[in-house]
């Protein structure tokens, strides 16, 4: 089953629909912030790169892996975060949440108003394929993440060790389960 790209989830002051190839600017501008930059994986510098990355956001959405959303401040239309269910394989008990926000809009409750609606709208979408936890993981440098998923309700549950290169210090593993 896959989920209809009109499903959407809710958040006080957002909107969340899927990425559109006409916030490509929008992504190039954000993707400037070097703090964002640290802690993800894709750049996207130029247009090409952000072609590619909204690629990737689309065809999660076609292959039922994926589901990103852009982050709309709900008053002025502008992208303000992303926040994504990444699912693996489907029917899967568990799957990842994974975000970030643009540097204009951090400290004002973007992320966690985003994560909690795309975790709601998970167990919700996915109930009847078995989603029953979703984790969020963040390196230990990344004290906002870890604000993040206690302000969404995902408990901590272990430390990773680190796995270089792409991940090259240990991290944490926050997880929600459907019953909470």
């Amino acid at each position: 089953m896959t989920v209809a790209l009109t499903a959407r989830p809710a958040a006080d002051g957002l909107l969340l629909r899927p990425f559109e190839d006409a916030d490509a600017p929008a992504l190039i501008e954000i993707y400037r912030d070097e703090t964002l930059r640290r802690f993800t994986r894709i750049p996207v510098d130029d247009a090409g790169q952000a072609a590619r990355w909204l690629d990737v956001q689309h065809r999660g959405w076609s292959e039922g892996s994926r589901y990103s959303f852009a982050v709309l401040d709900a008053k002025t239309g502008h992208l303000v975060a992303n926040v994504v269910l990444k699912r693996g394989a489907r029917g899967g008990e568990a799957a990842e949440v994974g975000y970030w926000t643009a540097a204009a809009a951090r400290g004002r409750g973007v992320a966690p108003r985003a994560v909690e609606a795309l975790t709601a709208w998970a167990f919700a979408a996915f109930a009847d394929e078995g989603l029953a936890r979703i984790d969020l993981l963040h390196q230990v440098d990344n004290a906002a993440s870890c604000r993040v998923a206690e302000k969404s309700g995902y408990a901590f549950r272990e430390l990773l060790t680190a796995l270089p290169p792409e991940f090259p210090l240990d991290g944490h593993r926050h997880s929600r389960n459907r019953a909470e």
